[in-house]
């Protein structure tokens, strides 16, 4: 399913994702299919969903005309023998 046909079905709600497909940009995943999981009423339940959320499963609110994932690269921790 399409980003815009979860947002007009579904208007200004928290919604659990999982994602289908995506392109990069340098330091951005742009998610353009989805699979809808549920629909979360309440702001503090789609927070607590967020949390436990693994792998290319997502919380996001219908109100963002895109789904926009910062990547941030791992920083290391180097050690000294």
């Amino acid at each position: 399913m399409k980003w815009e046909d979860v947002r007009n079905l579904y208007p200004d709600q928290y919604v659990k994702l999982n994602i289908l497909d995506f392109y990069l940009e340098p330091d951005r995943k742009i998610v353009t299919d989805v699979a809808l999981v549920n629909v979360i009423e309440d702001s503090k339940l789609a927070t607590k969903e967020l949390l436990k959320s693994k792998g290319d499963t997502i919380v996001y609110h219908t109100g963002s005309e895109k789904i926009v994932i910062k990547m941030r690269n791992p920083t290391g921790l180097r050690s000294i023998s």
